[in-house]
């Protein structure tokens, strides 16, 4: 007997795909048939499947059940199929109504005593649901309504569609959030940070011109500290923008609470971090930290400390602020758009150029220590920071300098100065053959170039970076100031 079809999907790389779940029944020997390319988690729903069915006081049907996972060329991951194989079985043997069924989309892990639980990529499932104009019915979740409208239905119990999913559509819909109004207050402040005004002003070029930064200083300058606090002077979340990254954290099975909260998103993954954690990878194929760190901040701490392979892997996200993965079941393309910020140690003591302590390391191995985050990579990066020991009597006494939103407020006027700018002399206006520069400046950089030995990419990123300073003054035109402050965030051994 050819039973009842019902909709459910699954997760690939960061799109909820459909998946129709087929069962056929006949009278041969009881048990469970699973087609369509399931992987050990889709497999073993059978058992949890039968248990919850009875634990509802339904009745599992004593036939051989094949269940068709359509399509079948696709691989299906995850538990999320457990309620819609539970639905169609129930529905092909009559126990609940058939009526609706072909307007939902079921998604959610069923327990051996029949509650539903929640999967990852419920953001994903939500916005499948709106795009189809289907009912997603599925566990109890945070109300992110917004993103799939008003077509959200929760149950916790698979008996609660015992008298079909009409009474379950019928309920109230989920409360919607207006993320138009939403503001969190940031815990964490520039202002704490002190005796650190030239790198605060370093991180304002940075964050209004969307420059890679190194900070290098001994242990205890406030590298970190200066870090952490990058998102308080980046604007909020767009609403595309927030709906972008729920979308990539609800993949991943990362929490959503900050991003749903308008914060830009800040990665720090720890140094031991491998390369499919990092760019993104594994079994089934997930994010990895550079597209959670997508439209927020990416943070590489002790940076010689990490696996050089792994470093390298990030030049290509960086330029093109996409991963593409390969595998042998297709490609897969994530979004990295992030601002970079690293930290790090000057040599392996961490006191070198410290005037308070003694640098212990050889010249030997404070070579090989920076070599160790590879030319490559450090050709990329825009902005080097030399971040001193703080004077001790200030930290003691308290003093302030600038807070965050002293720093926010000038990175806002600097990028809408910028696409005033730009919207006048075109895209070429900020690439280094039509910047407008008046003739000493470019003299400077020319001598800035000769004495660093600077190459192309390291000449345009200097200039790219003077074009930023010149935006935080407002001034149409880069001049000798500017480039002399951009030649001045170039690392010390070049």
């Amino acid at each position: 007997m050819l039973g009842v079809a019902v909709r459910g999907a699954v997760i690939r790389g960061v799109e909820a795909v459909p998946v129709t779940v087929q069962i056929s029944m006949s009278n041969s020997l009881p048990g469970i048939t699973l087609v369509g390319m399931a992987d050990p988690n889709v497999a073993e729903g059978r058992s949890r499947v039968r248990c919850a069915i009875k634990a509802m006081g339904f009745e599992m049907p004593q036939a051989h059940i094949v269940i068709n996972l359509a399509p079948g060329e696709l691989r299906k991951t995850g538990t999320g199929l457990d309620l819609p194989i539970a639905v169609a079985i129930l529905a092909t043997t009559g126990q609940i109504p058939t009526e609706g069924l072909d307007e939902c989309l079921f998604v959610g892990e069923l327990g051996l005593n029949g509650q539903v639980y929640p999967v990852r990529g419920s953001v994903a499932y939500a916005m499948l649901a709106a795009r189809e104009g289907l009912t997603l019915i599925g566990p109890e979740e945070e109300p992110y309504g917004w993103v799939a409208s008003e077509r959200e239905r929760s149950i916790s119990l698979l008996s609660e569609l015992a008298g079909g999913v009409r009474n379950v559509m019928g309920r109230d819909s989920l409360p919607t959030l207006d993320i138009t109004k939403v503001h969190i207050a940031p815990d964490l402040d520039f202002v704490d940070v002190v005796d650190q005004e030239v790198a605060k002003r370093a991180l304002v070029v940075a964050a209004a011109g969307e420059h890679g930064v190194l900070m290098m200083g001994p242990p205890g300058a406030g590298k970190t500290m200066l870090a952490r606090r990058m998102p308080t002077i980046l604007s909020p979340l767009s609403p595309e923008e927030r709906i972008e990254s729920m979308l990539l954290h609800s993949v991943a099975g990362q929490s959503l609470a900050d991003v749903d909260a308008g914060g830009r998103p800040f990665r720090s993954p720890h140094h031991s971090v491998s390369a499919a954690g990092l760019i993104g990878g594994g079994k089934p194929v997930t994010p990895g930290e550079v597209s959670l760190a997508h439209r927020g901040v990416l943070f590489l701490d002790e940076l010689p400390e990490f696996n050089s392979h792994v470093l390298q892997a990030l030049r290509q996200p960086m330029e093109e602020h996409v991963v593409t993965l390969v595998r042998a079941e297709g490609s897969y393309t994530f979004p990295s758009d992030f601002m970079f910020v690293a930290a790090s140690n000057p040599c392996p003591c961490g006191h070198l150029g410290d005037p308070g302590h003694t640098c212990t390391c050889t010249p030997a191995k404070i070579q090989a220590y920076q070599g160790r985050i590879g030319g490559p990579l450090m050709d990329r990066i825009d902005v080097f920071i030399d971040v001193a020991r703080p004077n001790t009597r200030k930290v003691i006494r308290g003093s302030e300098g600038m807070t965050s939103g002293e720093m926010a407020e000038q990175v806002l006027e600097a990028r809408e100065f910028r696409s005033w700018r730009m919207s006048r002399e075109g895209k070429e206006g900020n690439r280094l053959k039509g910047m407008t520069m008046d003739e000493r400046a470019r003299s400077v950089l020319e001598g800035l170039a000769e004495r660093k030995k600077l190459g192309g990419r390291g000449i345009a990123r200097v200039a790219s970076v003077a074009r930023t300073i010149a935006d935080i003054a407002r001034h149409e035109s880069v001049g000798v100031e500017e480039v002399i402050e951009a030649g001045s965030y170039r690392p010390r051994t070049e």
